[in-house]
């Protein structure tokens, strides 16, 4: 910010000031945002520190009226015409647009594909124990890929064997929707099974 005398922030120094002959504070960049002096433009649409529309003027007039109010000129919209440019503490700023991303990264839940992989003479035990597993990762909001695989002579009988699959999405069918039916892909038989929403 602008005061009588004026800090930079170094990279080296975490946390210090140092004076500079620069009429500005300095904050690392977001991405390609420009402020301050770096505004070179002729005319810019200026928007006041509380939203207010200050109308069109030159780049300079626009840094007195920052200074004027101890606070940063940086330029927001580098696309429109002409650019726009608001009065604020970008260091504030910066601090707000890292918190609103790390809140949306939150909300982004990484769905996995888990694999549950069953055998045309699988016994009721084992089935169920398998169901449980599903039951486990379906409520965590993970897909599941049930796997039927076949060896050698299974493979002629691979359509007596679907209800197997039919079987296991019924036994779930509490919590999940089957997402893509069951298909044959090489020696297995497979099918996508969702979380209900």
């Amino acid at each position: 910010m602008f005061h009588g005398e004026v800090f930079r922030e170094t990279g080296g120094l975490a946390g210090k000031r140092i004076p500079t002959t620069h009429h500005t504070w300095r904050c690392t960049t977001i991405s390609e945002l420009m402020i301050n002096e770096q505004i070179r433009d002729k005319e810019i649409r200026l928007i006041g520190e509380n939203g207010e529309q200050l109308g069109i003027m030159s780049a300079r007039e626009a840094m007195q009226l920052a200074r004027e109010a101890e606070l940063d000129l940086v330029k927001i919209a580098p696309t429109a015409k002409p650019p726009v440019c608001k009065i604020i503490d970008y260091c504030k700023y910066r601090y707000e647009l890292a918190r609103k991303e790390k809140e949306a990264k939150k909300k982004q839940k990484v769905i996995e594909i888990k694999e549950v992989r069953l055998s045309p003479n699988i016994d009721t035990n084992d089935l169920n124990t398998k169901t449980s597993a599903a039951r486990k990762f379906l409520e965590k909001g993970d897909k599941v890929k049930v796997t039927l695989r076949f060896r050698g002579r299974e493979m002629a009988h691979m359509s007596k064997s679907k209800h197997i699959l039919d079987d296991f999405a019924t036994a779930l069918s509490d919590i999940a929707v089957v997402d893509k039916p069951s298909k044959v892909e090489g020696r297995s038989m497979v099918m996508f099974l969702t979380a209900k929403r």
